[in-house]
């Protein structure tokens, strides 16, 4: 069976080769549950040719005017753009996501990411040159790091892929990037239409598991490790690096709370959480899974909420009305079922709370009502179509309950009280704090968090900064 699998292959040094070792691991389509390819499961030697390839291409690609590096990330975005169709379906069979909601929601955040970038690296700033001690002229450069050691998750495996190689490129670095073991597709093929623009060695990408993801981390060339990953791996990748003093860059989880006030709009209240706790299966570390809700409001936004989820279809990801596909693997549909199967006396399940068909990995959108806050399902990521509601009765209340948990994302405030908002906005101790909204995104503005949700930033300028290094010059007048 094996031999009928789609053969993947990294992409090293401008040419697509096998791991040095032979060895390869299965892809598994998860709206089947069977494998539809083999990738490389990279090991040493690999690992180590990818680092000497990036090395050797970071002088010149470092040495590159900034207009030449943003032509060359206009010709990727273009180039993205014209093989659309190609790359949603490889896409889509990587992730299970439904084709048609791909390419609305997630194909123009890429383009518009990568053209972001292309812009952005020809407006680094710093301080302007001046004489701050008498006879001296001071300036500052802002240069690239080095080789990026980069490693994308699978939720949504090539717009993460875009936000790690399209600053890191911009800014001048060169990059080795590993996708997921679960959906190395579409970034191969990403690499067949960046190695098309870029010199050879300056793009480079090595499939694998963990084991591969870890040589890289602790190989000596990188000078910087970027992550978006779980929390563990995170910590992981931290403490790998602190060995050699690389720089790192990490996205990890989230538990966003999204506060719902008795004077919100609870019809754009509950459309919008319930869109934004559903999306992509809940798989975003975005997501607006944890809902609380003011006493005065709450039974009527419930029974809301869970009419609202009753209208979410999974299942068929042909079906141009499926909202979300299955979850990403056998293994996670396990642990968003175990989350439910644990959850305490006192909980309810208003909606859902069970695996839909017994084919592929999907769940069906649920709504969990009657929750304390020390409980696992309130306190940790559950990342699946899965929303949680709490009571609370005043803004103190609903504050300590919001940041009562190890991640600091995202949140969200819904409300039509201006001054409730702004200091709700100022008190959540999270990396965005949404008004009367919840989960979008643009280029221009960073994304990151705080607490165990890790550091540094995506998007914007501040992302563009976090790939470059700060020189001070002095010069005798």
């Amino acid at each position: 069976m094996t031999s009928e699998l789609r053969r993947l292959r990294n992409y090293i040094d401008g040419e697509f080769r096998d791991a040095r070792g032979g060895r390869t691991t299965e892809v598994v389509d998860p709206v089947t549950g069977r494998a539809y390819a083999t990738a490389p499961l990279s090991g040493a030697e690999d690992v180590d040719t990818a680092m000497a390839a990036a090395a050797a291409a970071f002088p010149a690609w470092r040495d590159a005017t900034p207009a030449t590096r943003q032509l060359a990330l206009l010709r990727i975005a273009d180039a993205f753009e014209e093989r659309a169709d190609e790359l949603l379906a490889i896409e889509c069979e990587n992730t299970g996501k439904p084709l048609e909601l791909t390419r609305e929601e997630e194909l123009p955040m890429m383009l518009e990411q990568i053209r972001f970038f292309a812009g952005a690296a020809r407006m680094l700033e710093g301080k302007s040159a001046g004489e701050y001690m008498a006879g001296l002229t001071s300036f500052v450069r802002r240069e690239p790091i080095g080789v990026c050691a980069q490693v994308a998750p699978w939720n949504y495996p090539v717009m993460m892929a875009v936000w790690k190689f399209a600053p890191a490129l911009a800014a001048g670095n060169t990059v080795v990037l590993k996708p997921s073991d679960t959906t190395p597709a579409s970034a191969v093929f990403a690499a067949e239409l960046i190695g098309a623009v870029l010199p050879k060695g300056v793009f480079n990408v090595v499939c694998g598991d963990r084991d591969t993801g870890r040589l890289m981390v602790e190989h000596e060339v990188p000078a910087m490790a970027s992550i978006t990953g779980s929390v563990r791996a995170g910590m992981e990748v931290a403490a790998s690096a602190a060995k050699d003093l690389k720089r790192v860059h990490l996205e990890l989880g989230g538990k966003a709370p999204c506060l719902v006030f008795g004077d919100a709009d609870l019809e754009a209240a509950v459309e919008g959480i319930r869109d934004a706790g559903f999306f992509n299966a809940g798989q975003d570390c975005t997501a607006a899974t944890r809902v609380l809700v003011h006493d005065s409001v709450h039974d009527a936004f419930v029974e809301a909420l869970v009419k609202a989820a009753g209208e979410v279809r999974t299942g068929d990801v042909t079906d141009p009305d499926c909202f979300y596909g299955p979850l990403n693997n056998a293994d996670h549909l396990a642990k968003v079922s175990g989350f439910v199967d644990r959850l305490p006396a006192h909980a309810k399940v208003e909606t859902g709370g069970h695996r839909v068909g017994e084919q592929g990995y999907f769940y069906a959108p649920t709504v969990v009502t009657g929750l304390r806050q020390d409980d696992e399902i309130i306190q940790n990521e559950v990342f699946g179509p899965v929303i949680t509601v709490q009571r609370f009765s005043d803004d103190a209340q609903a504050l300590e309950w919001a940041n009562g948990v190890d991640y600091a994302l995202a949140s969200s405030v819904w409300t039509t009280d201006h001054k409730r908002a702004m200091r709700m906005s100022k008190a959540l101790d999270f990396g965005c704090v949404w008004i009367n909204t919840h989960i979008p995104l643009v280029g221009e503005m960073p994304h990151g968090g705080f607490k165990k949700s890790g550091y540094g930033k995506d998007l914007s300028a501040y992302g563009l900064e976090d790939y470059t290094r700060v020189k001070h010059v002095m010069t005798a007048l």
